[in-house]
């Protein structure tokens, strides 16, 4: 097994719990851009974006997704929050020091968080926020005859039911739809995927679900999984299914770490360079403040890897909260200096951390 080396980097003791990396100032560097503030690559720089909310122990600002919404040359990004219960996108000033502008996109309910996936197959990526106790929609950026965004959103509802807690997107039948994954079943498009209407298949209850809940061919099977994360509590899991006669699912519980609690956000990368993916995730401390199992001061980032049997667990940082990272509500993997080598940054009320890969350990070497 490839054990890779890190360099853990803290840029900053914020409590922001969402980050997105991209070129905020068009110079051909990836910066990283976090709740209030925005820093610029190679020295992290750190240079304001607006005020956000505050609520407690959080802010209300629960995605960063990197998108040029007005077309203009410079990429905004996605968010909304839980108290504002608006879908919103942040306007690049064209990388200029002054205050970025907030656009309403919808007013969507409490926005637990938000994801995005390409669900109509046109290359372009649309928005999805989960909303727990409001219906399923998608937005799509309206582009101009260019393709360029025009800074609005058009709306497309899937389901009049309350989504619950969780939410992922993946080819569940094999078929090459996506289909989406709530945590008491899956909505099965029968058309359009957008315009189109859709069929819900109660096949499960995956408890308070991660978001995303993921979906990929784990045991190299040729058929897709399901993993999901215990957000609000303890647990880490996959699905396997099985095809009935009938059309139905039978989807049969394995459990990958239930020793751990708040795995609220997740990836499926290859971070160590072998050319398999692996489970990349961590906890989100002290999701709700303190107030059910296992929150407590112990932090981590890890990475899972499927051994022909079941799942590994590699510690990427692990420890007390001041010197350690968990994931927050939102992190990135992304080859920050074009090394080839996947990096994780990670937010969350214990700080900003970027978790640099030094790629594999070399053995025997001084």
């Amino acid at each position: 097994m490839r054990r890779i080396e890190w360099e853990k980097i803290k840029i900053d003791d914020g409590a922001y719990e969402s980050c997105g990396v991209f070129d905020v100032n068009n110079d051909g560097k990836l910066d990283i851009v976090c709740g209030a503030s925005w820093y610029e690559a190679p020295n992290w720089t750190k240079h304001p974006i607006r005020e956000i909310l505050a609520a407690g122990e959080y802010f209300d600002d629960f995605s960063t997704i990197p998108m040029d919404c007005n077309g203009d040359g410079y990429t905004d990004f996605v968010t909304g929050g839980w108290w504002g219960k608006t879908l919103q996108w942040v306007e690049n000033p064209k990388g200029q020091s002054v205050e970025w502008r907030v656009h309403n996109i919808d007013q969507v309910g409490s926005i637990e968080t938000t994801r995005a996936w390409d669900i109509d197959g046109d290359g372009e990526l649309e928005i999805v926020p989960n909303t727990p106790g409001n219906p399923l929609c998608i937005f799509k950026l309206i582009r101009d005859h260019e393709g360029k965004g025009t800074g609005q959103f058009k709306k497309y509802q899937v389901s009049a039911e309350p989504q619950g807690h969780g939410l992922g997107w993946g080819d569940l039948m094999g078929d090459g739809k996506g289909c989406f994954i709530t945590p008491t079943g899956w909505w099965e498009p029968l058309g359009d995927p957008l315009s189109g209407e859709y069929k819900f298949h109660a096949e499960f209850n995956l408890g308070n679900s991660s978001v995303p809940i993921l979906v990929a061919d784990v045991n190299g099977d040729g058929v897709n999984e399901i993993i999901v994360g215990q957000a609000h509590g303890y647990g880490l899991d996959y699905y396997t299914q099985i095809l009935n006669a009938d059309g139905t699912r039978t989807w049969t519980k394995h459990p990958i770490d239930p020793f751990f609690s708040q795995y609220h956000d997740m990836q499926w990368v290859d971070i160590d360079g072998d050319g398999e993916c692996e489970l990349v995730t961590g906890n989100r401390f002290r999701a709700h403040c303190g107030n059910e199992p296992g929150e407590t001061d112990i932090i981590g980032v890890y990475y899972f890897k499927w051994n022909g049997e079941s799942f590994s667990k590699i510690v990427v940082d692990h420890g007390k909260i001041g010197d350690h990272s968990g994931t927050g509500i939102f992190f990135e993997v992304v080859d920050l200096d074009g090394n080839g080598r996947l990096d994780i940054v990670a937010p969350g009320k214990e700080g900003l951390f970027i978790l640099k890969n030094l790629g594999p350990e070399q053995v025997g070497v001084k």
